[in-house]
């Protein structure tokens, strides 16, 4: 759980910028709630000096700084690279110097690498094979992951590319902590759900310490109504996504902060089993995706992902979720007991809409979740 500045700051990003958002992460209550990651993304790389020692640009005058002022407010900071030449922004990647920028990213205090493919895919365009290619690229994340772990220095693996190659079968294998399932996501319902709902049969991939990483947040940068950024995080709760925050914490709406920082939401994606959802029923532009979590109850959302403006009601028999009647229920969104379920889960969705819920099997009284720890 974190943030990182791509999504909304992009090119922009700058030692005050990320001084900003760290500040901004404690005042919001975003910290307490779990997020704790401060990412620079790419264009904060400089020149290399004689010595093939990577510094960073005039926007970042001192990294070492900035990380210390970052752990000072109990966050952890960190960083972008590429195994290429060149950034997918052009500035200096990893490639060749793996070992040296590892241990300069250790040395400044850093705690996180994403690690793009993007310089990379012009040396595997020149492969000889597809097969050969695709070694290349497995080859490069390895080194990039032994060079981590000789620096001593704890460090999340991040893979970024893209999904490619079936990643979540062999991310692990190179040492990723998560890696990219997708394209990037952009700040629109179609792009969010197109990726969200189609983390379909990734399940069995992912757990605790090896993840399927569906991209950035987008809740905050403007392009969706408060239903949509409700799906948006209901699902990536579901699918016990890494909770990255891509909007500017420093300008941040009630709104926006009540649905980031919902702890029973959080609670759901941060579930210590560290099972990824999966779809579990289908009726027309209706869905239903199931959850378990580790005091047997289940995290389920029933979405309505018709493109209209009227609601819907599911109807969705409990043998579906996988449970037998009777159940307790609770709305997570409303903060509501529902009641015993006999046999039915009846709910009314708007228009690109979510109704999470928290159902366990008896009639006993709903027991909030606790936050993770921070």
């Amino acid at each position: 759980m974190g943030w990182n500045s791509w999504n909304h700051f992009a090119s922009t990003v700058s030692d005050a910028v990320i001084r900003g958002q760290a500040d901004a992460m404690v005042s919001s209550g975003m910290r307490d709630a779990g997020y704790i990651y401060v990412n620079v993304d790419d264009t904060w790389e400089g020149e290399r000096d004689s010595k093939g020692v990577l510094h960073p640009n005039a926007k970042f005058p001192d990294m070492k700084a900035l990380a210390d002022y970052v752990h000072g407010k109990g966050l952890k900071l960190g960083i972008y690279s590429s195994p290429g030449p060149k950034t997918c922004a052009g500035y200096e990647g990893s490639y060749g110097h793996e070992e040296q920028d590892a241990k300069t990213y250790a040395d400044w205090g850093i705690d996180y690498l994403k690690y793009d493919l993007c310089g990379l895919r012009p040396l595997m365009a020149k492969a000889p094979s597809k097969a050969a290619a695709h070694q290349m690229m497995l080859e490069a994340y390895r080194r990039m992951h032994a060079a981590l772990r000789k620096t001593g220095r704890p460090i999340v693996y991040s893979l970024c590319q893209y999904g490619k190659d079936d990643v979540w079968k062999w991310g692990a294998s190179v040492g990723g902590n998560l890696w990219r399932t997708t394209e990037d996501i952009s700040d629109s319902y179609l792009s969010m759900a197109g990726i969200g709902f189609g983390q379909i049969d990734l399940a069995r991939y992912a757990g605790p310490g090896h993840w399927n990483d569906p991209d950035m947040l987008e809740v905050g940068n403007g392009g969706m109504n408060e239903d949509e950024y409700r799906t948006h995080m209901s699902l990536w709760a579901l699918l016990a996504a890494p909770l990255l925050a891509g909007n500017d914490l420093s300008a941040m709406t009630p709104a926006t902060t009540a649905l980031l920082t919902n702890r029973e939401v959080i609670a759901i994606d941060q579930d210590r089993s560290g099972i990824q959802g999966e779809r579990v029923w289908v009726e027309g532009a209706l869905e239903a995706w199931v959850k378990p979590l580790a005091d047997h109850s289940k995290a389920v959302g029933f979405f309505n992902r018709a493109d209209k403006t009227a609601t819907a009601e599911a109807q969705v028999p409990l043998a579906k979720l996988g449970l037998q009647g009777p159940v307790h229920a609770h709305d997570v969104w409303k903060n509501k007991d529902l009641g015993v379920l006999p046999e039915t889960v009846r709910v009314t969705i708007p228009a690109h809409g979510v109704a999470l819920m928290i159902i366990r099997p008896g009639p006993a009284p709903h027991t909030q979740g606790s936050p993770p720890q921070a």
